[in-house]
């Protein structure tokens, strides 16, 4: 029972995420990038800071501000991109960041790959091609841009997977967190005009910064310590299957069949590459 309940709260980020592409699309739309990740990260920071009080650290905030400038520009080039395609593509795009991860540790510090993973990454690869290329517009700018997002969220994995050792999981957020609060702020005047956001704006600040990012960090690194890889993987892996949902039923996406079979073609291979090498370890 208590498997279950860890398994439906893990459950419950992925789907609050997954909602998140099409809220933020529409808030973004009128309130701007930089302004809205500057305030959402700002009130990330703050909750973060609250919960991680006692434990925070010199060692971890410096080591977590290093690499949260590769997710800061993360969320610019996703936030970015979501403005410039549909919610369903920028989500299932950024589904892709599972199999970019391994690549990367690779390339930067040797750390051996597992050869299922070249099969996934060309799966997903065809899987991209059927869905971003089938469309009224191929491939957009958005695509493209939520692409070089998916690289740089691979590249945190990197970054985290090789120096997140040693470190208080939650002192290391607030370091990613703050370090992208002073980078998105300082974009603010660059890229939007100053202004208060509006309360529709504020609504979906308050969601995407307290719930899902402070809260959902603090309930992932809770449920990953007392649940299995595999069942961990395989409740990760459908933030993309909620973000389409959520695309389908919030802001009217719609997909051919050819781009459902690439939906398909990405999913299955983030899921294979996830759950099989999981299942291998446990057992």
């Amino acid at each position: 029972m208590k498997q279950l309940a860890l398994t439906a709260l893990l459950l419950s980020v992925t789907a609050l995420w997954g909602w998140t592409f099409p809220v933020v699309k529409e808030a973004v739309t009128v309130y701007g990038v930089a302004s809205f990740l500057a305030v959402r990260f700002a009130v990330a920071s703050a909750a973060l800071g609250t919960l991680t009080l006692r434990r925070i650290n010199r060692r971890s905030l410096q080591t977590g501000g290093a690499i949260g400038v590769v997710l800061a520009g993360g969320y610019f080039l996703q936030t970015y991109g979501l403005l410039n395609t549909t919610a369903t593509n920028c989500g299932l795009i950024t589904g892709l960041f599972v199999l970019l991860g391994p690549l990367l540790n690779r390339l930067l510090f040797g750390v051996r790959v597992r050869p299922a993973l070249w099969l996934a990454i060309a799966v997903s690869v065809v899987g991209l091609a059927l869905l971003t290329g089938t469309g009224p517009v191929p491939f957009s700018f958005g695509d493209g841009l939520t692409l070089g997002a998916t690289f740089c969220y691979g590249l945190h994995i990197a970054l985290l997977d090789r120096f997140a050792k040693g470190h208080d999981p939650m002192a290391l957020a607030l370091g990613q967190t703050f370090t992208a609060t002073l980078i998105f702020v300082a974009a603010w005047p660059l890229t939007d005009s100053i202004a208060w956001p509006t309360r529709d704006v504020w609504f979906v600040i308050v969601i995407t910064a307290v719930f899902a990012t402070a809260a959902a960090y603090s309930i992932q690194t809770y449920v990953q310590q007392r649940l299995s890889a595999v069942r961990t993987a395989v409740i990760l892996t459908t933030e993309p299957l909620f973000a389409a949902m959520f695309g389908y039923l919030l802001a009217g996406d719609r997909l051919t069949a050819v781009q459902l079979l690439g939906a398909a073609l990405m999913l299955g291979a983030v899921a294979a590459a996830e759950i099989v090498p999981a299942a291998k370890a446990r057992a």
